[in-house]
C-alpha cells in the first residue's frame, strides 16, 4: 500500500510538473523590445563615492550593492532625457586642441541610466539585454551589480540578466558609462550608444542570440543543401525536452523545405542541433538581384512554439581564382567596391537605420557592388540592407589580437554575420606592423582557424600595406592576399605567388573638394579634376587601371566612397574631416563619383560634364579645365552652340579640353555607334533669389525612427541651380518631424552639426530630419535673407511602433532592507550599530507578497539606508508602504514619524521633513508568536 501511495504521488507530481511547464510555455515565447526610448544621460564623469569604514566598505564588495551613479537609488533626476542611437560627441562644436584623428570633437565620459519593469507572468523567463554598440569602452550594471565590460566600440553585448531581474512593484535599473576618452581608431569614432538596444524575453529553452547557421551550399546540378546548425540554451532548474523544426520559405512565400529534430537538453547548458534542408533550382541571390530566402527555425514543447526566429539567406557561389579574379554564381565579375567608416553628417555614427539606405543606394547608383567596412563591424540594420539591396561586403574584424578577449570579439563577428549572403570575405585586421614578421603571421593563422571553424564557406584575407615579400608574413595564412595601395607590388607578388588569389582591399587615396576646381592649399582647398592623391596611393583613374587590367585581380576597395568626420588629409586644422571621399559627407557626388560611374556602369548612358560654368569676369578668355565622364563612344563639346572638337572616350582617362571661358551654356553629347545617347550642359547662372528643398523620399513612416536627407539649393530667377551660393539658410518644422543633424560636406566648415541653421557650400547643403510618434504632414521650412523661402510638405504615415519597453519614471524606491533578530521584549528602535557588524542583521527580501512569522518573538525591526532625492532634500515627502502586515512604528533618523495599529494587512503613509543627510530608516514590528509580519510590497518615496 505505502508503494502504490508512492506511485500515485509520483504521478501526480509528474502531472503537476507537465501541467506548469505547459502553463509556462504558454507564455514563454519570445519577445524582442526595444530598449532605445528613455534614457537619463550625463556627460561628463561623476567619480565612485570614497568608500570608508568597516560596513560601506564590506557592502561595496557585495553584489547589488554598488555606490554612485551605478546604484539603481542613484539621483539622475537632473539628468537629460535621449532617446538612443545616441553620439554627444557630433552635439558640440570642434575644438582645435582636442585630437586631430576625432574631428577636433571633444569626447571624454559620461552615463547613462534606463529603468523599467518587468510584469509577474516574466518571471521563469530568460531575459537578455543587447547593446548593438557603445563607443568606445563601457561598463554595465543591472540593479547594482557589474554585469558586463566592453572592450571594442563597435561589438555587440548580450546580457543574461535572468538573475538579476526584479519583478512586478519592483523597478530594474541599467547604468553605463561611457568611456570615449579610449580610442581604437584613427578616425572618428563618435561617443556614447550609438546602436539600438533590446530587451529580448525567451523561454528557458530557447535559440540562442545569433543561434542560427543556415548558408545554403551548391551541390551536384541544380541542387542545394542549407546545413542548419542550431544552438539552444536551457535556463530552467530541469532538463528539458523539445522538437528543433526548420522550413525553408522561397521569396513568395512558399514552403519548400522541412526538417525536424526531437532535443533534449540539460538546465544550464547548450546544444547544438544539425539539421539539413534541399531545394532544387532555387533564385541566385546578386547584386543585380538580391533574392532573399527565409528559414523559419521553431522550437515545440509539447507540440507547442515556445521559440521562434527568421533568418534571412542567399544562395549563390563565390570563387576567387588566381588567374581570373572573382567568380559571382558562375560569372567571372570585377568587384567595384568602396571603403567607408560608419559616420554621416549631423548625426555622426548615430546612425538612423533608413540613412543606410539611402548611403548604399548612392554607392549602387554610382556602380558600385561591394563595400569595405572599414575597418570594424557595422550595425546589424547595415549588414541586413546590404543583403536586401545588393552589396557585396568585405566584413572586417577591428583588433587584431588572439588574446581570449579578443577572440571572443571574431566569434561573434562571424556568428552574427556568417548567414549574409553579401558576405563575400571575412578580414582579420588592416595595415598592422606585425604583417610582415612570424609573430604576425602565427597570429593571423589562429585566427584564420577560428574563422574557419565557424565558417568554411567563405575565404579570409587581411589587408596588408607592407611586409609582402619577407620571410614570414601574414599572406602566407590567408586565402585571399590583400592589398593596400601597392600598386607597384602586384605584378611582382602575383608571379612569386601564382597560386594566391589577390585583391585590392584598399585603394586610391585621392583627395577632392566637392565643388572646386582649383587646388588652394593655403584655404585647405583640393581641385576637383582626379589630379591630387596622398604620396602612398594614386588617382581614381590610374588605380582602377590597374585592377581593370590585370584579369587575376579581383577587385578594388576605393578609398573612401563618402567624406568621413576626422582624420583630416592632407590638412589639418581647419580642416575637421577628410578628403578622400567619392561623396562629401552628406553623400553629395564630387567629380570621381561620375568617372566612376562611367567606368562601372554599361547598361545605361552616363555622361557628366564638370566644372560649373559660373566664373568670375576676370576668367573670360582665360582656359578653364573641362572633363566629360562618360561611357559613350564618342564625346563632342560645345560652348554657346560653337563646337570645340569631338573626342574618342578613353575609358580611363576620360576626356579633357581647354576651353577659353566665355559666359553661356556648354554642352556635351554622347554618341554610340554613330548615335546621340546622352547631353550633358552646365550654364552660367545668375544671383541666387530663391531655395528649393528636394526630400529623398515623399513618405515617411511615423514610428519615431524613420529619417531621410532633404537637399537643400539655392536657385537663379530662371530656376537653375546656383553651384557657387554660400547663403546661411534658416530651418523651421512642423508637424511629427524633427531636425536631427544638418551638414554641406565642407570639410572647412565648423558651423554645428545640430540646430537650425547652416550655410550653403558650393551651393548644397543638407538637413536630416525624422519622425516623431504619429502621423500628419510636415512642414519644413527654408528661410535666408534676401531670397525667396521654399516649403516642403511631407506625408507621415501612421505604421504600427516596433514594440518598445515602457519608460519608467519611478519615484525613489527602497529595496535593500536589513531584519534585526528577534526578541521578546521591546527593543530600542534608535540603538547604534556597530560599523563592523555584519551578521546580526540579515538581508530580506520585500514585494514577494509573502511575510515574516515571529518565532520566538514578539518584536523584530526592518532597517534601510537611503540619501534622498535633491527636491526631496529640499522639500521633505512622503514614504509610502505598500501591504504592511502586523503594527508597525516607522523611525526616521531615531524620530517616531508613523504608526500602524493594526495587524490586518494595510498600506501606510508617512511624511517627513527636508534633510540633506543620509536616512537611517526603521520600521518595529510587533505581534504575538507565530503571527505574520513585515513588508509584502513596495517602499517607495515621492514628493509631496
Amino acid at each position: 500500500m505505502t508503494t502504490f501511495k508512492s506511485f500515485l504521488l509520483f504521478l501526480c507530481i509528474t502531472f503537476l510538473g507537465h501541467l506548469q511547464a505547459y502553463t509556462q510555455e504558454k507564455v514563454n515565447t519570445r519577445e524582442v523590445l526595444s530598449l532605445d526610448k528613455g534614457w537619463s544621460f550625463y556627460q561628463g564623469d561623476i567619480p565612485y563615492p570614497v568608500i570608508k569604514g568597516h560596513n560601506m566598505t564590506y557592502r561595496n564588495a557585495k553584489a547589488g550593492y554598488v555606490s554612485g551613479a551605478a546604484s539603481p537609488d542613484y539621483d539622475d533626476s537632473s539628468w537629460c532625457m535621449v532617446d538612443l542611437p545616441h553620439d554627444w560627441a557630433i552635439e558640440g562644436s570642434v575644438n582645435p586642441n582636442a585630437n586631430l584623428s576625432q574631428g577636433y570633437r571633444d569626447r571624454g565620459f559620461g552615463w547613462y541610466r534606463r529603468k523599467f519593469r518587468l510584469a509577474p507572468e516574466d518571471k521563469g523567463k530568460h531575459l537578455e539585454i543587447q547593446f548593438d554598440g557603445i563607443s568606445t569602452h563601457a561598463t554595465i550594471w543591472v540593479n547594482g551589480t557589474v554585469l558586463h565590460r566592453n572592450w571594442c566600440g563597435y561589438t555587440s553585448m548580450y546580457i543574461d540578466i535572468t538573475p538579476y531581474a526584479t519583478y512586478g512593484d519592483n523597478v530594474n535599473t541599467i547604468a553605463v558609462r561611457v568611456d570615449a576618452e579610449a580610442q581604437e581608431g584613427w578616425w572618428y569614432e563618435g561617443a556614447g550608444i550609438y546602436r539600438h538596444t533590446w530587451l529580448v524575453k525567451r523561454s528557458p529553452l530557447h535559440i540562442i542570440t545569433d543561434g542560427v547557421f543556415a548558408n545554403p551550399v551548391k551541390k551536384m546540378g541544380k541542387q542545394w543543401e542549407i546545413p542548419v546548425e542550431v544552438s539552444l540554451y536551457n535556463a530552467g532548474k530541469l532538463s528539458a525536452e523539445g522538437e528543433v523544426e526548420v522550413t525553408l520559405i522561397s521569396p513568395d512565400g512558399e514552403q519548400v523545405g522541412r526538417q525536424s529534430s526531437t532535443v533534449s537538453v540539460t538546465a544550464l547548458r547548450d546544444k547544438i542541433v544539425n539539421l539539413s534542408l534541399t531545394v532544387s533550382d532555387p533564385q541566385l541571390w546578386s547584386p543585380d538581384s538580391p533574392v532573399l530566402y527565409r528559414v523559419k527555425t521553431t522550437v515545440k514543447r509539447n507540440g507547442m512554439v515556445i521559440d521562434e526566429v527568421e533568418t534571412k539567406c542567399g544562395f549563390r557561389t563565390i570563387r576567387f581564382d588566381k588567374n581570373t579574379g572573382f567568380w559571382l554564381n558562375g560569372e567571372n565579375i570585377k568587384i567595384k567596391g568602396v571603403c567607408n567608416h560608419q559616420d554621416h553628417a549631423g548625426v555622426g555614427v548615430a546612425v538612423p537605420d533608413a540613412l543606410w539606405e539611402f548611403r548604399l543606394r548612392k554607392l549602387k547608383e554610382m556602380g558600385v557592388n561591394a563595400y569595405r567596412a572599414a575597418h570594424n563591424p557595422m550595425s546589424k540594420e547595415f549588414m541586413a540592407a546590404c543583403d536586401s539591396i545588393g552589396i557585396m561586403v568585405l566584413d572586417e574584424n577591428r583588433l587584431f589580437n588572439t588574446s581570449p578577449e579578443y577572440v571572443r570579439q571574431l566569434e561573434w563577428l562571424v556568428r552574427r554575420d556568417r548567414n549574409c549572403p553579401s558576405v563575400i570575405l571575412w578580414s582579420v585586421f588592416n595595415e598592422e606592423p606585425m604583417q610582415g614578421t612570424e609573430n604576425g603571421y602565427e597570429m593571423v593563422r589562429r585566427m584564420y582557424d577560428v574563422v574557419k571553424k565557424m565558417d568554411s564557406t567563405r575565404p579570409v584575407t587581411a589587408a596588408m600595406n607592407g611586409g609582402f615579400f619577407s620571410k614570414y608574413n601574414v599572406s602566407q595564412a590567408v586565402d585571399v592576399a590583400g592589398f593596400n595601395y601597392q600598386i607597384k607590388s602586384y605584378d611582382r607578388f602575383h608571379e612569386e605567388n601564382p597560386e594566391l588569389p589577390l585583391i585590392s582591399s584598399e585603394d586610391g587615396s585621392a583627395f577632392m573638394t566637392r565643388g572646386e576646381y582649383v587646388t588652394d592649399r593655403s584655404k585647405n582647398l583640393m581641385d576637383s579634376y582626379d589630379t591630387q592623391c596622398a604620396n602612398w596611393g594614386a588617382t581614381h583613374r590610374n588605380a582602377w587601371k590597374a585592377v581593370a587590367e590585370r584579369p587575376w585581380m579581383a577587385g578594388c576597395f576605393y578609398w573612401t566612397g563618402f567624406d568621413y568626420h576626422g582624420e583630416p588629409t592632407p590638412f589639418r586644422w581647419p580642416s575637421t574631416s577628410s578628403f578622400f571621399g567619392i561623396m562629401d559627407l552628406c553623400g553629395f557626388p564630387k567629380m570621381a563619383y561620375y568617372l566612376h560611374q562611367a567606368q562601372w556602369i554599361k547598361d545605361e548612358p552616363v555622361l557628366q560634364l564638370v566644372p560649373h560654368w559660373n566664373w568670375p569676369s576676370d576668367s573670360i578668355g582665360k582656359p578653364i579645365k573641362v572633363m566629360a565622364l562618360s561611357n559613350a563612344d564618342k564625346v563632342k563639346l560645345l560652348l554657346n552652340g560653337k563646337e570645340i572638337s569631338e573626342q574618342k572616350v578613353d575609358p580611363y582617362e576620360m576626356n579633357t579640353w581647354f576651353v577659353p571661358y566665355k559666359p553661356g551654356k556648354l554642352e556635351a553629347i554622347g554618341y554610340q555607334n554613330g548615335k546621340v545617347v546622352s547631353r550633358m550642359k552646365v550654364e552660367t547662372t545668375g544671383e541666387p533669389v530663391r531655395l528649393r528643398l528636394i526630400p529623398y523620399r515623399h513618405m515617411l513612416a511615423g514610428d519615431g525612427k524613420d529619417a531621410m536627407p532633404v537637399t537643400v539649393e539655392a536657385l537663379d530667377s530662371k530656376g537653375r541651380h546656383v553651384p557657387i551660393a554660400d547663403n546661411m539658410i534658416e530651418f523651421t518644422i512642423s508637424g511629427p518631424a524633427k531636425i536631427i543633424g544638418l551638414g554641406n560636406g565642407d570639410p572647412n566648415c565648423h558651423e554645428l552639426e545640430k540646430g537650425n541653421k547652416r550655410s550653403l557650400f558650393n551651393g548644397l547643403a543638407q538637413i536630416i530630419i525624422q519622425t516623431t510618434e504619429g502621423s500628419g504632414k510636415v512642414t519644413l521650412t527654408a528661410t535666408s535673407a534676401g531670397m525667396r523661402s521654399a516649403d516642403l510638405t511631407i506625408l507621415v504615415n501612421k505604421v504600427d511602433l516596433v514594440p518598445f519597453v515602457a519608460v519608467e519614471n519611478s519615484p525613489m524606491l527602497l529595496d535593500k532592507w536589513m531584519v534585526s533578530p528577534g526578541s521578546f521584549e521591546k527593543p530600542d528602535v534608535t540603538c547604534q550599530i556597530a560599523d563592523n557588524d555584519m551578521n546580526s542583521w540579515q538581508p530580506v527580501a520585500i514585494t514577494t507578497g509573502k511575510s515574516i512569522v515571529l518565532e520566538n518573538a514578539n518584536y523584530i525591526i526592518f532597517r534601510t539606508e537611503f540619501t534622498p532625492y535633491q527636491k526631496l532634500q529640499e522639500n521633505g515627502g512622503i514614504i509610502y508602504l505598500k501591504n504592511v502586515v502586523g503594527k508597525a512604528e516607522v523611525w526616521l533618523n531615531g524620530q517616531l514619524i508613523g504608526t500602524k495599529a493594526t495587524v490586518n494587512d494595510q498600506d501606510l503613509k508617512v511624511e517627513f521633513l527636508p534633510t540633506k543627510n543620509k536616512c537611517d530608516l526603521r520600521i518595529l514590528f510587533s505581534g504575538s508568536v507565530n503571527t505574520q509580519v513585515g513588508l509584502k510590497g513596495s517602499v517607495r518615496i515621492q514628493e509631496k
